[in-house]
């Protein structure tokens, strides 16, 4: 009886081990992904690089602005002086130019973003690549990302079960779509 079990044992073990991989099976690794791009040296050129834009941009909006406060605080002085009609009509031209401040400032913000935006993917793109590349020269199985966004940065393809969940997924919807047709066709035949 006891050799029985052991054998028995023994087999369960063998098939266990036959099916199961290891951790010691996969070489695997992770990136901090927000510390990565804090200390890399090309991620700390570009944000100095746009910081430096948005102070240049900064400062040419503030002449601006300092110059037209300005002009505002000289006006309310000179309103009574001058009477209501230019008053209203010097009124009217500062507003408007307060205004087209704004618009300039907010289009200013938004091409520093875009173009900040650009660069930066661009840089990511490569990052990924250089990444993948890394992986693969190295011998990883896998390499995960941390921080920002936690991810899987790279995987050997022979581990991408995308088009198998593709399937599974498609037949799933495919199967509680004709569920929802026949509901709906009990529902129509009970009227």
């Amino acid at each position: 009886m006891k050799k029985i079990v052991l054998i028995a044992a023994l087999a369960f073990s063998m098939i266990a081990c036959d099916k199961t991989p290891s951790a010691k099976e996969f070489k695997t690794a992770y990136i901090d992904t927000a510390k990565l791009m804090e200390d890399y040296d090309e991620a700390k050129e570009l944000n100095e690089k746009f910081k430096t834009k948005g102070e240049v941009m900064d400062r040419e909006l503030e002449v601006t602005a300092k110059n037209l406060k300005a002009e505002m605080n000289s006006f309310q002085q000179n309103a009574m002086a001058k009477g209501q009609a230019w008053a209203q009509q010097k009124g009217t031209e500062l507003q408007q130019r307060q205004q087209q401040l704004q618009y300039t400032q907010q289009g200013m913000l938004q091409e520093l973003q875009q173009e900040s935006g650009k660069e930066t993917d661009s840089l990511v793109k490569k990052v990924k690549q250089f990444i993948k590349d890394y992986g693969k020269e190295k011998g990883y199985d896998y390499i995960y990302g941390t921080g920002d966004a936690a991810t899987v940065l790279y995987a050997k393809d022979a581990y991408d079960i995308t088009g198998e969940m593709v399937k599974v997924l498609n037949e799933k919807f495919a199967g509680k779509v004709k569920t929802e047709e026949k509901t709906e066709d009990k529902k129509e035949e009970k009227k």
